[in-house]
């Protein structure tokens, strides 16, 4: 039977596996970091004046550049940083996953190298295989937060083209500070230049401000977000990125014509209208969040500093085993591959009381048998 690696797909890409979460029929998913609010009937049916008016012209190519949706993310990021952006600033894209991918497109590629300090996002590294840049993988410190000194040496070291940082990280969970961002941001400029990708996909989450402060003077530097989680909108598929007009101007170089298509724009407008209401709702995981935090601790686990909407938690001599044993009690986390650790997403009050359920559990489990 012919399989992938029969195929003459590239030499990076033999033996890779695709990115993905497990999806299991089980009463509580808690491993995918996706809002588990369901859109308010309000805003529901705001959509579906919006889809139907777009409707109309579907026999049209919707707007190439997406001026209105663009605009109205310029206002959102200016009155929710107090940094002023306008519709120059912003480029909008099908999940922050495709911003990621036409900035490498754009200033990665085949001869060129990106880092990132892992753990973290992995579908930099992904992105970046598929896209012919070289992967390089940067340290970080035993309690996650990134080493300064030596991911300085590792940029003026390998000169890389494209630098990622995730704050808050995924899947740790921590914030990096502005002076991290800073420092590595003037290695990068000395190497190079290089471009700076800030991923700010969980930053409404934080306990901190966003760094988008920081993009004034720094035309290399990019920030990019998503509406898939504090909007509660995964399934619209809409990420975005804010930065000097320069490099807004060169991603559209490589993307593809009309990418975004007219329902995926007017759906993003309607929940634009209504992001008042979509904040508090994460004002609420927040609350549920710091309570996962503080529960955890209080049973046992170390737990990672967390601002976004999870929670790494642990240790485990075998994560995957322990996974196993929460999932038999009803509730799916994430085993993602960092060696003792588990991340659990911040659910409704009723999925958390689940969780933490099993999670003490199991903890009373391990005391008696040990």
């Amino acid at each position: 039977m012919t399989g992938i690696d029969d195929l003459p797909v590239r030499d990076e890409l033999r033996g890779k596996s695709p990115y993905g979460a497990p999806q299991l029929d089980v009463p509580v998913r808690l491993n995918t970091n996706e809002n588990p609010y369901p859109l308010p009937e309000a805003l529901v049916e705001r959509i579906t004046e919006r889809v139907r008016a777009a409707a109309r012209d579907l026999n049209r190519y919707p707007d190439r550049d997406a001026v209105e949706l663009r605009t109205k993310l310029a206002e959102y990021l200016t009155d929710t940083s107090g940094y002023a952006l306008d519709v120059r600033n912003v480029w909008a894209a099908n999940g922050s996953n495709e911003v990621i991918q036409q900035l490498l497109q754009t200033f990665g590629g085949p001869g060129r190298t990106a880092i990132g300090f892992e753990p973290s996002y992995s579908m930099h590294g992904l992105i970046a295989r598929g896209t012919g840049t070289g992967w390089i993988s940067g340290p970080r410190h035993e309690d996650f937060t990134i080493d300064v000194p030596a991911a300085e040496k590792a940029i003026a070291e390998h000169r890389p083209d494209v630098v990622f940082i995730t704050t808050p990280n995924n899947p740790t969970g921590n914030a990096v500070p502005a002076e991290t961002v800073l420092a590595l941001h003037a290695a990068a400029q000395a190497a190079k230049p290089s471009m700076v990708v800030v991923d700010e996909a969980y930053i409404e989450f934080s306990h901190g401000a966003s760094l988008l402060p920081l993009l004034e003077g720094r035309p290399n530097l990019v920030v990019s977000r998503t509406m898939s989680k504090a909007f509660g909108a995964a399934g619209l598929r809409l990420g975005y990125l804010a930065a000097h007009p320069a490099v807004v101007d060169a991603v559209q170089l490589v993307r593809l014509p009309y990418h975004l298509s007219a329902v995926t724009q007017a759906t993003a407008l309607a929940a634009l209208e209504h992001t008042g209401t979509l904040l508090k709702y994460v004002e609420q995981l927040k609350t549920e969040r710091d309570r996962l935090v503080a529960e955890l601790r209080a049973a046992g686990y170390e737990v990672t500093e967390s601002d976004a909407n999870f929670v790494q938690f642990g240790r485990f001599a075998d994560s995957h085993a322990t996974w196993r044993k929460i999932l038999d009690r009803g509730v799916l986390v994430r085993d993602n591959g960092v060696p003792g650790w588990l991340r659990v997403t911040a659910g409704t009050p009723r999925e958390n009381d689940a969780f933490l359920d099993a999670v003490r559990e199991l903890k009373k489990e391990q005391e008696q048998s040990g």
